[in-house]
């Protein structure tokens, strides 16, 4: 079973080393596409019915779909007849809206119970909306990272059938969401939070300096110098610490 706590902070740091490699052009006609007034109405009018941001529900139309207003978002099947692919059995609705409802409220990875927006929770859910097949090979989604430095081959070309070979062509989430946060300030991706117990820049801060009080005051009072080394010790083999349980967190 996939942690997705783990993936979640492994999408955050991806989020934040991504390098855009695919043709700009390509990608900002498509974001522009996605944020157009008229398609981002539909998109929020989805949000304010089931609290997912619209910039998700855009980049899943887009992955799904191509953006057909014709398809639903849950699996790209017509919505005004009972879709056959997974998940299968659903509809029909009457409006792309009601479908995309459907997809996000009544159907796995039930997007809507989400709470955590951040660059790690949003990409992850994508990820598990997607399928979480990648992350149990423990490499990136071409769903979420085609079309940046993070990816580079690999596709399921059939249900359980991988190819690692193969390269997924159509462009990612997160070089969109990019993309589209650079064009319209609605899309708020915001930074990730460390998981709790994680070492954090404050709490290192506060090692260095209680650890050159200490040694002040034990300079001060006269104490040997065999105890200042040793409390010069201590401080700088518990940020040696700090800066490699970053670099763990980091890892994917």
């Amino acid at each position: 079973m996939t942690d997705l706590a783990k993936l979640r902070t492994a999408n955050a740091a991806r989020w934040s080393a991504m390098r855009v490699t695919g043709k700009a052009t390509t990608i900002d006609a498509v974001a522009r596409r996605l944020i157009a007034p008229a398609a981002k109405a539909h998109y929020q009018a989805v949000e304010a019915r089931t609290g997912v941001p619209w910039w998700f529900i855009a980049v899943v139309h887009e992955r799904e779909a191509s953006q057909k207003w014709s398809a639903n978002i849950a699996q790209g099947d017509p919505w005004n007849r009972e879709s056959t692919h997974v998940p299968a059995g659903r509809g029909p609705f009457n409006s792309w809206e009601d479908a995309a409802f459907d997809a996000l409220v009544m159907c796995p990875p039930y997007a809507s119970r989400n709470k955590d927006w951040s660059s790690g929770g949003a990409l992850t859910m994508l990820e598990q909306y997607n399928g979480l097949g990648y992350a149990g090979k423990g490499v990136p989604s071409p769903y979420i990272w085609s079309g940046t430095d993070q990816y580079v081959s690999g596709k399921y070309v059939a249900d359980h059938v991988y190819d690692p070979d193969v390269v997924d062509r159509q462009l990612g989430c997160a070089a969109l969401i990019r993309r589209m946060a650079a064009l319209d300030p609605s899309v708020m991706v915001a930074a990730s939070k460390p998981p709790p117990g994680a070492p954090t820049k404050k709490a290192a801060a506060a090692v260095v300096v209680t650890g050159a009080v200490a040694a002040t005051v034990a300079h001060s009072a006269g104490h040997p110098l065999w105890i200042i080394v040793a409390i010069g010790v201590t401080v700088f083999g518990a940020l040696g610490l700090f800066l490699y349980l970053k670099r763990k967190q980091a890892s994917p």
